[in-house]
């Protein structure tokens, strides 16, 4: 018995060492990695390509802020977003807009405005109603409001930066970024208003084919009776007002409220679509402002801004509408003299 009782310690030192065998291979694995670190210092200083390729991974690592993608430290996805936005979608939609209106400014230098081919007979008829005018004005403004601010964000440090320099460049982009948001809500809610009290008038109807074809989409001014839009004007209803105006509301809504709870790959995707779809709204747009103006189609502009028209206008530019008011199958106020200063006949 005292024999086994001496041989004690050296049975427990040997039970010791089997457990700290794994401790001694772990700390000899660590300090062999340490060894590694410590090479690579040496020939390759300041070498931190293992830990960005780790924090580039996109995997998700710990934070102590809860919430979707919050403990990703870099979206790749994001260089992926900067380069096709700097290299592709700015300088096509800038160019894109400067090329348009350099266009729409040959067409009224080698032709001038589309005059009437007779003259005012002084008799009036309402063509727009106070509510139809207001919604039009609405997303008008707003819409004027949004493409300055965002050619502002998206083209100004290639065009405003150089000239203007930096300090007003960033008070500049500050005031247009809250300005764009703002106005945002407006130009959604006038989209709303306009498709509601316009869409009677857009459906499309037999002729409008045979009016973009001889009038080459309005380019022209060829004598083709038509009803209370024309074709060209219900294709940019379709095209421009409700598909480009839901798409740029609904992209906007994405990027205005990141509190949604949407990833930032979804915020990227939405400003892409946004911007890309804002340039072609853009250039399109122009040439609907054109037409619309005093120096594309004599007496559009008073129709939209007084909401009346002559009668002599109604009838070369919307023929089958002024024939349905004549006959008494569309209602409108009548009135006398010019569109800016109506003497109401009767209702």
């Amino acid at each position: 018995m005292r024999a086994e009782f001496a041989w004690w310690p050296l049975r427990l030192l040997a039970v010791l060492a089997l457990l700290a065998l794994p401790l001694l291979q772990g700390g000899g694995a660590a300090m062999a990695q340490g060894d590694t670190q410590a090479q690579r210092q040496q020939v390759q200083p300041y070498n931190n390509a293992p830990v960005w390729r780790e924090v580039r991974s996109g995997e998700e690592q710990y934070t102590s802020i809860k919430g979707r993608e919050t403990g990703v430290l870099i979206q790749t996805f994001g260089e992926t977003w900067r380069a096709l936005r700097n290299s592709w979608i700015v300088p096509i939609a800038g160019w894109f807009i400067v090329v348009f209106a350099c266009v729409l400014a040959l067409l009224y230098w080698s032709r001038g405005p589309m005059k009437m081919q007779s003259k005012p007979s002084g008799r009036l008829i309402q063509r727009f109603t106070l509510i139809e005018r207001a919604a039009h004005w609405t997303v008008a403004i707003s819409f004027c409001l949004l493409a300055l601010s965002g050619l502002v964000m998206m083209v100004g440090k290639y065009v405003l930066l150089p000239v203007i320099g930096y300090t007003l460049f960033s008070w500049l982009t500050q005031l247009a970024k809250v300005l764009h948001n703002f106005t945002g809500p407006v130009f959604m809610a006038g989209v709303v208003l306009m498709i509601v009290v316009f869409v009677r008038y857009a459906l499309p109807r037999a002729g409008d084919l045979n009016w973009l074809i001889k009038n080459r989409g309005g380019v022209v001014n060829a004598h083709v009776p038509c009803g209370f839009l024309n074709g060209g004007q219900k294709m940019w209803f379709w095209g421009g007002l409700v598909v480009m105006g839901i798409i740029l509301s609904v992209s906007g809504l994405v990027m205005d409220f990141p509190n949604f709870d949407q990833v930032r790959s979804t915020m990227i995707l939405a400003n892409i679509v946004h911007s890309a779809v804002a340039g072609l709204m853009m250039g399109l747009s122009l040439f609907h402002m054109y037409m619309g103006s005093k120096i594309g189609v004599e007496g559009a502009y008073e129709g939209m801004r007084y909401g009346y028209v002559d009668e002599a206008w109604a009838k070369e530019h919307h023929e089958l509408w002024y024939q349905d008011v004549k006959s008494g199958k569309i209602k409108t106020t009548s009135a006398e003299g010019t569109p800016e200063a109506p003497q109401v006949a009767h209702g």
